[in-house]
């Protein structure tokens, strides 16, 4: 028996060893469209506004305006990522938005509440908001669409309630710096040729995020040969990660040449990073795609589908009051017309960036990527002239080409299987 068990663990062992060659054959690349395809369509819109801005679009003050001006949709769209995974939709994320900027600027400039404290007490608002929300669609089965529906109307009308339907402002400077600042030159700038201005820090940020995601992607293929999965061919592998690292680069010497990385970057990098470990990582992530993608076969592995689903809320309403601040202290104020339309901007990102409509598929750096191509067809055709009519008819036909090319993928791997 000793010897049965013995080669039994031996067989075990080996066995990923001898599959860790991909299937793949060396002489012919295959690139999965699905996963790549946002990635290389939003590349070819930038290269597009690159020409007919003749280079205007990747100059580094625009870069930095790119980022500063979209920041609170990709915050969002962090949100938003999560809800559609899970089977869901939020259409009250605009009049939160909205709702929680006018709770901080009556907080900070009429009450007088310290800036960190007002903040916090908003992100608090934001989370009860999206737990009310998670209720009636968790607990008491209201459908998602019906329930932020009702929200979107009731929390723009306590908008108007709570700032009078007037402005309020101005805001902390520390507000308006996490909004509008830029790191500061801690070592001084770099004055050699294509770097000259660069700040040292940015350029180490940017050295290091590129040796982490080097890192992390090596980790990763070394964990999928080990078990005998497929991996894609070295030559590709390599290519995808010095792709990276020079888009990576690029940007980050653009920015530090300019004014440095603005704060809310460093606020994006750290939400990207920890939402996208929490999707990948962990159990309560898992259980989200596994809501979303069947929702019968969750629950009867197991999964506690209406805390999962509670939570996912309260998540969006946290986020939601973060753009919040963040969208008015970009503005110096809350208005009663602010958060305007952001739903739909978030909801688009989420599927330009790979999210299925029928839940259960989707990643945080797609919907980043996804806020990226919206937020660069506006900046793109707000640098050409184009007229704001021309600006929704291409963002309109962006998210219905998205969706489609969604679909036809879908048939095409039912085709194949």
């Amino acid at each position: 028996m000793s010897d049965l068990a013995s080669e039994s663990r031996t067989s075990e062992v080996d066995e990923p060893a001898s599959r860790t060659t991909p299937p793949e054959s060396p002489r012919r690349i295959r690139i999965n469209l699905r996963q790549s395809g946002i990635y290389v369509a939003f590349a070819l819109i930038v290269v597009l506004f690159t020409v007919l801005t003749d280079g205007d679009l990747l100059e580094p003050g625009n870069i930095s305006n790119v980022i500063v001006q979209n920041s609170y949709v990709l915050i969002l769209a962090i949100g938003m990522i999560l809800v559609i995974i899970s089977g869901h939709i939020d259409l009250s994320v605009g009049s939160v938005v909205a709702v929680t900027g006018a709770i901080c600027a009556v907080l900070t400039v009429n009450w007088g509440l310290p800036w960190w404290l007002a903040v916090l007490v908003t992100l608090v608002a934001g989370a009860a908001i999206g737990a009310a929300q998670g209720y009636w669609i968790a607990y008491f089965g209201i459908p998602a669409f019906i329930v932020t529906l009702g929200g979107m109307l009731v929390f723009r009308a306590l908008t108007l309630t709570v700032l009078g339907n007037q402005g309020i402002g101005p805001f902390p400077d520390e507000i308006r710096t996490l909004s509008n600042g830029f790191t500061s030159g801690y070592l001084g700038n770099v004055g050699l040729g294509p770097l000259g201005g660069a700040d040292v820090v940015s350029l180490l940020v940017g050295i290091l995020a590129v040796a982490g995601f080097a890192v992390a992607q090596w980790r990763r293929r070394r964990a999928r040969l080990g078990y005998g999965q497929t991996v894609d061919p070295f030559p590709l592998f390599a290519g995808k990660i010095v792709l990276a690292a020079v888009v990576v680069m690029f940007v980050v010497v653009q920015l530090a040449r300019f004014r440095n990385l603005p704060w809310v970057l460093v606020l994006l990098a750290v939400l990207v990073l920890g939402y996208s470990l929490t999707a990948n990582r962990s159990v309560f992530g898992r259980h989200i795609y596994a809501v979303g993608g069947n929702l019968q076969a969750a629950t009867l592995s197991g999964v506690r589908v209406k805390p999962v689903t509670f939570w996912v809320f309260v998540n969006m309403g946290v986020l939601a009051a973060l753009a919040g601040v963040i969208f008015a202290g970009r503005l110096n104020q809350a208005g009663p017309t602010a958060g305007m339309s952001f739903e739909l901007d978030a909801i688009a990102a989420a599927f330009i960036g790979g999210a299925a409509v029928q839940g259960g598929v989707g990643k945080v750096i797609g919907a980043i990527t996804g806020g990226l191509i919206m937020g660069v067809i506006n900046n793109g055709m707000s640098l050409i002239g184009a007229p704001s009519e021309r600006v929704m008819l291409v963002k309109g036909l962006v998210l219905l080409a998205a969706v489609a090319y969604d679909v036809w993928t879908k048939r095409r791997a039912g085709t194949v299987r």
